[in-house]
C-alpha cells in the first residue's frame, strides 16, 4: 500500500563517477523511514545489477521513492561514468530538479560539467552537495569556488541571462550518514538534504494544460507476471487502469491499446494503483512494442511530445557470429538471428546505442558512447550464453561541407601523483593529445587537462593505471568533432600465434618464454591462428605451443629441468578489446576470452605487421 502524501517532487541525483551518489541514496532511504527496523538492507542497494555489484559502478539509472514532510519524492540514481551519459540524458526528461554531488577533494570533473549543462539546458532547479568533507585531503573552499565558476561559465555559454546563481550548497559525509549547512558543524543525520528536497526550492512537476493524457516513455522494463512494461512521467492529464489509449511511435503508426496495470514507485519497489495524475512517474503494462521516446496520448487528442534526444555515438565495433574452430563447445546461442535479437533488445533499452547490418550477413556494427559501454553490453551477451567475436573499436568519423574528414575529440582530465607527470604527458602526446591546463591539487598530486582524439583513449585505461601504479584518476568528456589528425600507431609489438590445433603443454610454453609475454596456461585449447601471447618484437611469429617432450629410454641424473612458468593475468573482455589490432578478433564465450587472427591459415596472412 502506497503511503499518503500531499505533493510530488521528481529529483535526480547526478555526479561524476565515484563521488558517492549511490551511497547517499542508501542513507536517504534509511533515514526517511523507507525501511522498517526488521528490513536487512545491503550496501549500495540501488546497484542491483550483477555487473554493477561486481564493478562498483552504476550502469543504468534507477527509480525509488520515499515520503518526507508529507511530500512524495521520486528519486533517480543516475550513472556517473561518461560512457553512460545517455542514461543521464534520458533520466533528466523525468525530473524537475537535480541534486549535484561533488567530491570535496576532486572537485568538478568532466561528467560534472556534462550533467550540469544538460540540467541547465532543461531549466532544472539545481542544488549542490559537497560530499566526503571528512577526507583528509578535502579542499572545501576551493571546490565550492570551482563549482560556482562552472555554473557561471555554463550560464554564459548557454546564454541563460536569468539563471539564478544563488544555488544552495550543503556539505555531507554520505558514508557516515550526515549533512550540514556549515562544514564546521558535524551533525548526526541527513535531514538538511531531506528538508531541502521537500521544500519549495524544488518546484512541483510541470504539468500541461488540459485533461488529455500525455506520457513520454523514458524507460522499458519487463515483468514475468505482467509482460513488457513502459515507464514515463505523466506530462498532462491522468491515466486509468482498463482504459484505451493511443501509442504514438517514431513513424506515427498510431496504435490503440488497453492499459492492463498501472504501478507507481514506493520505496525500492512498486505498488499497483487504479489511476495516476499528472506529475507522477508511472509503470504501465499492456503496451507490447513501446520504445524510449514514444508518447502515450488520449485517443481523443493525439499530441506526441518531443522525442528523447541524446548525443550521438562516437565509437563503433563489429560483432560477428563465432567462426572459430572451437565454436559451439562452450555456448548455447551461435546463430546470427539470436545475435541480432540481443542487439535489438539492447538498443531498445539504451537510447545511446545503435546497430546496423553490414555487407556480411553474420557481422553487425554496434555503435556507442565509449569502449566501456560496449564492453558492458558484450559482458551481458556473454553471460546470456552467447558465443561471438568482436573487432577492435573504431571511432566514428564524418565529413564536413568541404569534404574534410572530422573525428571526435575528448577533454581528458587526469589526477595523478606528481612523480609521474612526465611519463603520462609523454604517453598522451604520443596519442596526439595536447595539454590545455595543469595545476597542483596538493603537495603530491597534479591535475592535467588534455584535448585528445577519442581514438587515442582506446586501450589507454589499463596502461594509465599501470603507469600511475593504480593511484591515478582518469575521466573524459566528449567535446565534438574536429579535423582528423592523421594515422596513429595501434599496438607496437607483434603477436605470438599458434600454428596448430591442440592443448598447450608446459614443455612448449617454457621453451617459448624468450619470445614474449604469454596469454595462455598449460591445458588451454588452441588452434591455428589463435594468438597466445605478445611478441617482444614488432613482427608476428607462428609457434608450436602444443609440442611434448619426447621420452627416450636413456635417463641421465640431473638432466630433466623443473618447468616453472610465470603467472598469467586473467584474460578480461576490456583487456582483449584494448590489446587487439585491426587484423584480429576477440573470440568470446561464456567460459573464455580468446584472441585470434581474422585470417586463421598462416599461409594466407603476412608474418610482418
Amino acid at each position: 500500500m502506497a503511503k499518503n502524501f500531499g505533493q510530488i517532487k521528481n529529483i535526480a541525483i547526478v555526479a561524476h563517477v565515484d563521488h558517492g551518489k549511490t551511497t547517499l541514496v542508501d542513507v536517504l532511504l534509511k533515514q526517511s523511514g523507507t525501511f522498517d527496523a526488521r528490513t536487512e538492507v545491503v550496501e549500495r542497494v540501488m546497484d542491483s545489477g550483477e555487473l554493477e555489484k561486481e564493478r562498483g559502478i552504476t550502469i543504468t539509472a534507477k527509480n525509488c521513492s520515499f515520503v518526507w514532510l508529507n511530500t512524495k519524492i521520486n528519486l533517480l540514481d543516475t550513472p556517473g561514468h561518461a560512457d553512460f551519459g545517455g542514461e543521464v540524458e534520458r533520466s533528466l526528461m523525468m525530473v524537475d530538479g537535480v541534486l549535484l554531488l561533488v567530491d570535496a577533494s576532486e572537485g568538478p570533473l568532466p561528467q560534472t560539467r556534462f550533467v550540469l549543462q544538460k540540467a541547465m539546458e532543461r531549466g532544472l532547479k539545481i542544488a549542490v552537495v559537497i560530499n566526503k568533507i571528512d577526507r583528509a585531503d578535502e579542499r572545501i573552499v576551493e571546490v565550492k569556488h570551482d563549482v560556482e565558476n562552472l555554473l557561471l561559465d555554463l550560464a554564459t555559454m548557454l546564454d541563460i541571462s536569468d539563471f539564478d546563481l544563488g544555488v544552495p550548497f550543503l556539505y555531507a559525509s554520505a558514508r557516515n550518514g550526515w549533512a550540514t549547512h556549515d562544514p564546521n558543524v558535524v551533525r548526526s543525520d541527513l535531514h538538511p538534504i531531506l528538508d531541502l528536497m521537500a521544500s519549495d526550492y524544488y518546484p512541483p512537476p510541470k504539468i500541461g494544460i488540459g485533461p488529455d493524457l500525455q506520457i513520454l516513455l523514458t524507460n522499458l522494463s519487463y515483468s514475468s507476471y505482467l509482460g513488457p512494461l513502459v515507464v514515463g512521467r505523466i506530462a498532462r492529464g491522468s491515466i486509468k487502469k482498463s482504459q484505451q489509449y493511443t501509442w504514438c511511435d517514431v513513424d506515427r503508426k498510431d496504435k490503440t491499446f488497453k492499459v492492463t496495470a498501472i504501478q507507481i514507485y514506493d520505496g525500492l519497489g512498486t505498488v499497483d494503483v487504479e489511476s495516476a495524475m499528472a506529475g507522477e512517474i508511472v509503470i504501465i503494462a499492456g503496451l507490447e512494442d513501446g520504445k524510449i521516446g514514444d508518447t502515450i496520448c488520449s485517443t481523443e487528442k493525439l499530441e506526441p511530445l518531443p522525442r528523447v534526444q541524446v548525443e550521438p555515438p562516437t565509437v563503433s565495433v563489429h560483432v560477428s557470429v563465432s567462426t572459430s574452430p572451437l565454436s559451439g563447445q562452450e555456448g548455447e546461442y551461435l546463430t546470427s538471428r539470436k545475435l541480432e535479437e540481443f542487439l535489438q533488445k539492447a538498443c531498445r533499452l539504451n537510447v545511446a546505442l545503435l546497430y546496423d547490418s553490414t555487407s556480411d550477413p553474420k557481422v553487425y556494427n554496434l555503435k556507442g558512447r565509449g569502449e566501456l559501454q560496449l564492453a558492458i553490453v558484450f559482458e551481458e551477451l556473454r553471460r546470456g550464453g552467447y558465443e561471438f567475436m568482436i573487432s577492435r573499436p573504431q571511432v566514428i568519423t564524418k565529413k564536413d561541407d568541404r569534404g574534410e574528414t572530422l573525428e571526435p575529440f575528448e577533454l581528458l582530465v587526469v589526477d595523478i601523483p606528481s612523480t609521474v607527470v612526465g611519463p603520462i604527458t609523454q604517453e598522451v602526446s604520443n596519442r596526439k593529445g595536447i595539454m590545455k591546463n595543469m595545476h597542483t591539487l596538493s603537495e603530491t598530486r597534479t591535475r592535467i587537462e588534455f584535448e585528445i582524439p577519442s581514438r587515442g583513449l582506446i586501450g589507454y585505461r589499463s596502461k594509465f593505471l599501470t603507469d600511475t601504479k593504480g593511484e591515478g584518476l582518469m575521466s573524459s568528456q566528449f567535446l565534438g568533432y574536429k579535423p582528423f589528425l592523421g594515422e596513429m600507431n595501434a599496438r607496437i609489438n607483434g603477436a605470438i600465434i599458434s600454428d596448430r590445433l591442440g592443448s598447450c603443454t608446459p614443455y612448449a610454453l617454457f621453451n617459448l618464454l624468450s619470445s614474449g609475454k604469454q596469454f595462455v596456461v598449460p591445458g588451454d585449447k588452441v588452434y591455428e591462428g589463435m594468438v597466445i601471447g605478445e611478441h617482444t618484437r614488432s613482427n608476428d611469429i607462428n609457434v608450436n605451443c602444443v609440442r611434448e617432450k619426447h621420452l627416450s629410454s636413456v635417463r641421465t641424473a640431473g638432466k630433466d629441468e623443473n618447468v616453472i612458468l610465470p603467472p598469467v593475468p586473467p584474460r578480461t573482455l576490456e583487456w582483449a578489446m584494448d590489446w587487439i589490432d585491426n587484423d584480429e578478433w576477440v573470440e568470446v564465450t561464456p567460459k573464455n576470452v580468446r584472441i585470434r587472427k581474422k585470417e586463421l591459415l598462416h599461409n594466407n596472412r603476412s608474418v610482418r605487421r
